[in-house]
């Protein structure tokens, strides 16, 4: 599949007065006033898949409680004009009335949520439930910019235990509307660098800790290490056996994200910097040996090379080229995604300052007009569908 996506993060930062300010990346792109332009910008640039998920914390209003209305129209037009939605269901936010990921009942509404799109939507089979765990638990928790804005251990543990297990219940009831769904888990692709001898111990501890909310999910056991890091901070034998004996592993697909800001120096000290080292070929191969399932490339662009036309290009071919020689070595490659559709707004703080900074990582700009980058991805997919296209029909 050639895919995009519609960027629809919504966590809560802190506002310019302290107080709780909800970031809603489809107001700030204008994608509630222009989403009939941005589905016939899918099918004009020839895109077979689209990651989009409604805006949870607008659908969700309380326990049982929803409003269908816009995820209503939407929907059906997708439908109609066969584009193949890989449903994103949470996106680095809740709605008001669950606060945030150290909420346990969090993981309950969630999956009644999950199961309560699925029935709505029958026809829908790829989804991804909950995007990027690890970067949400991590960001929520850990480094203090989203939701509970919380910076410890702790509190990254409990949260990261939430999602994992909220995302495999989840799984589980919608394949009990549709048992046939596949389940593409998009998590960033992450490596650390030592800066030298004295970073190596930190290098090493968090290179394990990203494949964390992906071991959880699948069932994967983790190093020694890294069990006693969880026990360490809350996690207790009954959560870990959980996703042991829960693995929803046979019905997913890996999604790999890859930017070249996810490969970091790390220094002793635990400060990082961005660096581009490994790349989408070496990263996604360590993934793909420790999980051994099909993969596809689910998000990137040329965030760390600038907002020129040639850099775009370049950095497309070379991720398009890391996939193609992933594949001829092996790695069932299923897909490959330019994230997103059309720009970004204040991403290059990652939401946190709201000052409405257009990021143009996009295949169309926010006026609705087609990049160059958008007619190199047009024209890729011309290029390559009549080669590759036999080899997805499964997901068709």
């Amino acid at each position: 599949m050639f895919a995009t996506g519609i960027e629809g993060s919504y966590p809560v930062v802190t506002g310019g007065d302290g107080s709780a300010l909800r970031i809603d990346e489809m107001e700030k792109t204008g994608h509630y006033r222009h989403w009939k332009e941005d589905l016939a910008l899918v099918s004009a640039l020839g895109i077979d898949a689209l990651r989009y998920g409604p805006p949870y914390y607008r659908v969700h209003l309380g326990p049982g409680r929803y409003d269908w209305d816009f995820t209503d129209e939407v929907f059906a037009d997708i439908r109609a004009r066969g584009i193949k939605p890989i449903v994103d269901l949470c996106h680095f936010g809740l709605p008001d009335w669950l606060g945030n990921f150290q909420n346990p009942e969090f993981v309950p509404f969630f999956t009644e949520y999950a199961a309560a799109f699925a029935k709505r939507y029958p026809w829908v089979d790829l989804y991804t439930p909950i995007n990027e765990i690890y970067i949400t638990a991590k960001f929520s928790a850990h480094e203090g910019l989203w939701n509970e804005r919380l910076r410890s251990d702790r509190a990254f543990v409990n949260a990261i235990r939430h999602l994992a297990r909220a995302n495999i219940l989840a799984t589980e009831a919608i394949m009990m509307v549709r048992p046939d769904a596949k389940f593409i888990q998009s998590e960033s692709s992450e490596y650390f660098h030592p800066s030298g001898p004295d970073a190596m111990e930190l290098a090493r501890h968090m290179n394990e800790l990203r494949f964390l909310a992906l071991d959880l999910t699948y069932g994967h056991d983790v190093s020694g290490r890294m069990y006693e890091y969880l026990f360490d901070h809350g996690m207790t034998r009954k959560d870990y056996h959980f996703f042991l004996n829960r693995s929803v592993k046979p019905v997913c697909i890996m999604g790999n994200d890859y930017y070249a800001t996810n490969e970091h120096v790390i220094h002793p000290d635990g400060s990082t910097s961005s660096c581009e080292l490994f790349g989408y070929y070496v990263i996604t191969q360590q993934y793909y040996h420790r999980y051994r399932i099909p993969v596809m490339h689910t998000e990137t662009n040329n965030r760390d090379a600038g907002a020129g036309s040639k850099d775009a290009r370049a950095w497309l071919d070379k991720q398009w080229s890391n996939l193609v020689r992933l594949k001829t070595d092996g790695v069932p490659i299923l897909g490959f995604t330019w994230y997103s559709l059309i720009d970004q707004v204040d991403w290059d703080s990652a939401l946190t300052a709201n000052v409405g900074t257009v990021n143009e990582y996009g295949l169309c700009d926010l006026e609705r007009r087609v990049r160059p980058v958008g007619e190199a991805y047009r024209q890729l997919i011309e290029t390559w569908r009549p080669r590759v296209g036999n080899d997805f029909i499964f997901l068709r």
